[in-house]
């Protein structure tokens, strides 16, 4: 019997949980692309991205996925023959330098295994190595969405100025913007990436580029730039049309609008990240009692580097996969798959999945969800340990 019909859960990192307001925002009929309201609207909203990232500098709008906005942020940073740094700690830093290698840049990467931060240290030396300043830029993400590490990015900055080296620190958002703190010009951040489909809660399809002032002036002399993904005409248009290259992405942008004034105007940035911080809080409770004698592991260990959005799970194969079955067909929770750390064709991935907390959650989600685990850790004779449930609550009873 399924007990799954109902409103179903998508706790999968993205793209997340969508508010009804979002939703219906989108819910009406095309505008006039040629003046009038919809003009109002976006400039009305590039201010209120800015806030979110805590910059002044500029934003640009693309008609895309992270993938898209990943090749933004290099073609518009970068020439051919150029050298960078790439940071990675789980999977998504390695895709970002492995597409920075396929359009002629050279990459360094440093890889910090599946379960791991930045180890500020190597990175120190390298960069003290690099008397000659090769290194153009540096890739990170704050938040791998496949390990659920979460970089200090504050720390990289601090280190990359003490160094007085002149690379731009170029910043992966895609999971961490919205949901964890994020200080674009305190800590030093000359490029960031961001999507609409996280932290964001608007469906897949727009993404945005973040440049200072050191981002923008890496614009005059990158020559790996393409008329679509020339980021000038998009921060400073001379027609409206320039703003996307082209037709505006109409409906999106209505289901921005509405989410930036939820997060903004009405909870509050600062309260968005404390509610991200706490949801987190009682996921990570709750795992760690179900750990307990058990197989069930958290796979970063220190609470300092975990996110606040996605957590990565291990335990015995196969029943990652077979929990996540069973809580999708018979309980309406879908959980997230476990991409990245095992290969395809290891059975260890029937080991691994991710939980989501981000974007438009909040405490009865997710004690929902964690019930739903819980009794499918009963059902499917996972062995776990006692008193989950209790912890969790108890973290989200505190003020």
């Amino acid at each position: 019997m399924s007990l799954g019909h109902g409103r179903h859960y998508l706790s999968i990192p993205g793209p997340s949980v969508m508010p009804d307001r979002v939703l219906q925002a989108m819910h009406q009929a095309a505008p006039n692309i040629y003046e009038g309201a919809l003009y109002e609207t976006v400039e009305g909203m590039l201010p209120d991205l800015k806030r979110v990232a805590r910059t002044n500098g500029e934003v640009a709008l693309y008609i895309c996925n992270g993938h898209g906005v990943w090749e933004a942020a290099l073609t518009n940073a970068l020439s051919r023959g150029d050298r960078i740094l790439a940071l990675n700690t789980g999977r998504f830093v390695a895709l970002w330098a492995d597409m920075a290698q396929k359009i002629g840049v050279e990459v360094d990467l440093l890889d910090f295994g599946k379960a791991s931060p930045v180890d500020l240290d190597q990175v120190e030396a390298k960069l003290k190595a690099d008397s000659q300043y090769h290194y153009r830029a540096i890739l990170v993400a704050q938040t791998d969405t496949a390990s659920s590490v979460r970089n200090d990015i504050s720390a990289l900055g601090a280190l990359i100025k003490s160094t007085g080296h002149p690379a731009l620190l170029m910043v992966d958002c895609m999971a961490s913007l919205a949901c964890d703190v994020f200080e674009m010009d305190a800590w030093g951040v000359d490029v960031m990436m961001a999507g609409s489909q996280k932290g964001l809660m608007t469906p897949p399809g727009l993404a945005f580029l973040y440049l200072n002032e050191r981002g923008m002036e890496a614009r005059e002399r990158a020559d790996l730039v393409t008329p679509y993904w020339d980021v000038r005409p998009r921060v400073k248009p001379d027609v409206f049309y320039e703003y996307f290259f082209g037709t505006a992405p109409t409906h999106h942008l209505f289901g921005l609008r509405e989410a930036l004034t939820m997060l903004l105007e009405e909870e509050g940035l600062e309260q968005v990240w404390a509610r991200h911080a706490k949801l987190s809080q009682a996921v990570w409770a709750a795992f760690e009692a179900w750990s307990m004698g058990s197989a069930i592991r958290l796979n970063i260990k220190d609470r300092r580097y975990r996110s606040h959005s996605v957590t990565s799970i291990s335990m015995e194969a196969p029943h990652g996969t077979e929990l996540r079955k069973w809580t999708e067909q018979r309980a309406g929770v879908t959980l997230g798959l476990g991409i990245g750390m095992a290969q395809p064709d290891d059975p260890a991935r029937h080991g691994y999945f991710r939980v989501a907390h981000m974007g438009h959650v909040n405490a009865h989600m997710t004690l929902g969800m964690l019930g739903v685990l819980d009794a499918g850790f009963k059902a499917l004779k996972v062995p776990h340990g006692d008193g989950a449930l209790e912890a969790a609550s108890r973290i989200l009873s505190e003020a």
